[in-house]
């Protein structure tokens, strides 16, 4: 792809004075970007070249410019890791951490994020980790979500043994928190299933 389409294209997903770092990293490393469907259980993940094949780097389609762009250079950070250090190094370890933090900073020096996204950032890279099981920096970036749904509402904020729907159409009695994430019991199932604290839903009454 050309540099200005490609520049054109991620437009869509990430702020406009980010583009241009992000294009040179992804032609530099011959990255091959896919935008995927929402995914409950993560926000984006990388693939390492395997048999021929380039670095793999996939993102939600559904984030926000900023989260998009974090969650973006969360990838890029295991990238540079894997180039530098292959399977010797854990994926979430010191050095990617090192890695996360450098790609960060460029960014960072750009007057890119609100004030309040960079302020969560600063201590969300004290020791950092996805940025879905960082509940600060997650709630602060989900304001600039774009509120299209009534009725959605956050796990977290609907009370605790009341029953709610995900978007598969499941609907779960809320229980206990364990960390991050809340247990909860299917009613379709009968099983137990460990749900985002930020995962959306709607309310409903008892069924």
């Amino acid at each position: 792809m050309k540099r200005e389409d490609l520049e054109t294209e991620l437009k869509i997903f990430i702020p406009e004075l980010s583009v241009p770092l992000i294009a040179s990293w992804i032609q530099e490393h011959n990255v091959h970007l896919h935008i995927s469907h929402k995914r409950n259980t993560k926000l984006g993940d990388y693939r390492a070249p395997y048999r021929g094949s380039n670095h793999r780097i996939s993102i939600n389609h559904n984030l926000n410019h900023f989260d998009f762009l974090i969650t973006l250079v969360h990838e890029f950070a295991h990238l540079t890791n894997w180039v530098k250090h292959q399977h010797r190094v854990a994926p979430h370890g010191p050095e990617w951490k090192q890695e996360y933090k450098l790609l960060i900073q460029p960014f960072m020096q750009l007057p890119i994020f609100p004030e309040e996204v960079k302020v969560a950032l600063r201590k969300h890279f004290i020791n950092p980790s996805a940025s879905c099981s960082d509940l600060h920096l997650a709630r602060v970036l989900k304001h600039y979500d774009d509120k299209k749904d009534a009725g959605i509402i956050t796990v977290e904020r609907i009370p605790m043994g009341a029953y709610f729907k995900l978007r598969n159409d499941h609907i779960f009695k809320k229980g206990a928190l364990r960390r991050t994430r809340f247990e909860c019991l299917d009613t379709t199932n009968g099983k137990t299933f460990l749900v985002s604290a930020l995962a959306e839903c709607k309310l409903i009454e008892h069924p």
